[in-house]
């Protein structure tokens, strides 16, 4: 399937925001976001007038690159949230929270969610006690996800473990940093995604 493979902070300038897409250079002094916050491209600095469409569009695109979807996956996720009883906007969070991709990097295994799909990809992670290779898998509480036993002793799995400990973990999830394991106790809640998205604006974009 086909992936945006250019300059992950190009993203972020055009959506004006940081996307958190690369892991700890993000929050350092290398963020290319930090010094230079203006949209890509030869009119990127000149100030426009944005529509209430293109609010929504944007509001769309950012919470779209945040999780790393393609435009399709995108608005798969909105029909199954407009099918769930509850608020629309809500469903749709609450779905991509529960990724597989998303919930390896909450539980601090993975420097960005770009990192930990790969490494689901790669079935270093099982589920249950059986390997998982579908980073769009959705968790449910009851599951277990866990470091696969003979990936344990990889140099790269080893680097990421000693993050584990260190990183904020969401509330529904009881991470166990020395076992590399991580239950999912509940179903992730609106006040759990601590980045800011105005999910409304999604919704009125596609009750177009």
């Amino acid at each position: 399937m086909a992936r945006y493979t250019g300059p992950s902070c190009k993203q972020c300038r055009r959506e004006g925001c940081k996307l958190f897409l690369k892991g700890d250079r993000c929050t350092s002094g290398k963020c290319s976001f930090e010094a230079r916050s203006v949209a890509p491209g030869q009119h990127g600095a000149a100030r426009k007038k944005i529509g209430e469409y293109g609010m929504q569009l944007r509001e769309k695109q950012k919470v779209r690159r945040y999780y790393g979807l393609l435009e399709k996956q995108f608005g798969l996720y909105y029909q199954l949230a407009e099918k769930k009883e509850g608020i629309t906007g809500e469903n749709l969070l609450i779905l991509l929270e529960r990724r597989m991709d998303n919930t390896v990097y909450r539980m601090g295994m993975a420097s960005s969610r770009k990192e930990a799909r790969q490494l689901v990809l790669h079935g270093h992670f099982t589920v249950n006690g059986k390997k998982v290779t579908i980073p769009s898998l959705l968790v449910k509480p009851g599951d277990v996800i866990a470091v696969k036993e003979s990936s344990r002793e990889k140099a790269k799995i080893k680097e990421l473990a000693e993050t584990v400990e260190a990183a904020v973990k969401p509330k529904w999830l009881d991470v166990n940093a020395a076992n590399l394991t991580a239950k999912v106790v509940a179903l992730p809640a609106r006040e759990d995604i601590d980045f800011e998205i105005n999910e409304q604006l999604i919704v009125e974009l596609y009750s177009k």
